[in-house]
């Protein structure tokens, strides 16, 4: 049987990799993702980690057809939390006992590279955790230097690896400009994190096989794959939704080939199935990053909508997550869970 042939190789050709996302049959999609489960639990082990996030921007300078940050979004209420803020929702994620901060931002420049800077430092300065940041493309000076400064990863998601759909999504960009940057990011010293959008509009399984590929080529730390949820901010609000099927495989899939990445069961997934961070954890997911932004600004923070646990109190998420871990036989991750790829190892 061709399945189980694939499935028991250890690297995977474009060609494989698109036959498996192809699969609909319930029983061969369930071969997959035992499969991927396997391959988790032998290069990641049982340790799921949690990431805690704060938003502090929903100002963004790009326009990208999927997304309700979208600068001709004029609709948004728009906000930037302050150093002050930002740091009692650190301590509120320390207090937690997770282990790594994650900033994220709309591609706002307002905050220079010395506030960034300040901001990493003062983080670094009260509490002993790693700091991902995910702000979009910036400069190489400001990489290294918010390297230097203490922060210990980047989330930069190329979102398509096909040139004229990463053109068409990002109004006119350039994907080899992405590339270039995250070649910036490593040779800086971060652990690198990217990904890709599943269910987009125009988007084929071999779109997807070159996703998971180019993770691959760049050898990502984190490999993060989310569904496309349409936003009715954006030109593609009359677009279907990805299935939540999909997005399964392609993670089953992007385990089996990436092995010891990183992966999250993301809260886009959450957001289209009420399980669907058990789901994903169950297909190769070993990451979960709970949403510490606090309120107002959380609900404004609206790349797609209907966010899971918009309403939720942060402060009660690793407790419920920790409970959801370990009814699936696994345990949370109890140090940073830096990257398990060799360079890092022994960070």
């Amino acid at each position: 049987m061709i399945l189980k042939s694939i499935l028991k190789k250890d690297n995977l050709d474009k060609f494989e990799i698109s036959f498996l996302l192809s699969l609909s049959d319930k029983k061969d999609i369930d071969l997959l993702y035992q499969r991927a489960d396997e391959v988790r639990k032998k290069y990641v082990g049982d340790d799921v980690y949690l990431r805690g996030i704060i938003e502090f921007s929903n100002y963004c300078e790009q326009d990208c057809l999927y997304c309700g940050l979208r600068k001709s979004n004029d609709g948004l209420e728009r906000y930037r939390m302050s150093l002050d803020n930002i740091l009692l929702t650190a301590g509120n994620i320390v207090k937690s006992g997770i282990k790594t901060i994650v900033l994220q931002s709309g591609e706002d420049f307002l905050f220079s590279k010395s506030d960034i800077t300040n901001i990493i430092k003062s983080i670094k300065e009260k509490y002993d955790v790693a700091i991902t940041l995910s702000l979009g493309e910036r400069s190489r000076e400001e990489y290294f230097e918010w390297c230097e400064a203490g922060a210990d990863r980047y989330l930069l998601k190329h979102e398509t690896a096909n040139p004229k759909l990463y053109s068409m999504y990002h109004q006119g960009q350039n994907l080899a400009d992405r590339i270039t940057h995250l070649n910036y990011l490593r040779e800086a010293g971060f652990q690198i994190g990217s990904g890709n959008l599943v269910g987009m509009p125009h988007q084929t399984n071999d779109d997807v096989a070159d996703d998971i590929l180019l993770c691959k080529e760049l050898d990502v730390d984190m490999c993060s794959i989310s569904p496309f949820i349409s936003s009715p901010s954006t030109p593609y609000k009359k677009k279907s939704n990805c299935s939540v099927e999909y997005v399964l495989k392609t993670m089953a899939v992007a385990r089996i080939v990436l092995k010891n990445s990183h992966m999250p069961a993301t809260t886009a997934l959450a957001t289209l199935d009420i399980e669907g961070r058990e789901k994903g954890l169950q297909v190769g997911a070993n990451v979960i990053m709970p949403n510490f932004t606090p309120n107002p600004y959380r609900k404004n923070y609206l790349i797609y909508p209907d966010k899971k646990c918009l309403t939720d109190d942060p402060m009660n998420c690793a407790g419920c997550l920790s409970i959801m871990v370990q009814s699936l036989g696994r345990r949370i991750g109890v140090d940073k869970g830096h990257s398990l790829k060799k360079d890092f190892i022994s960070i």
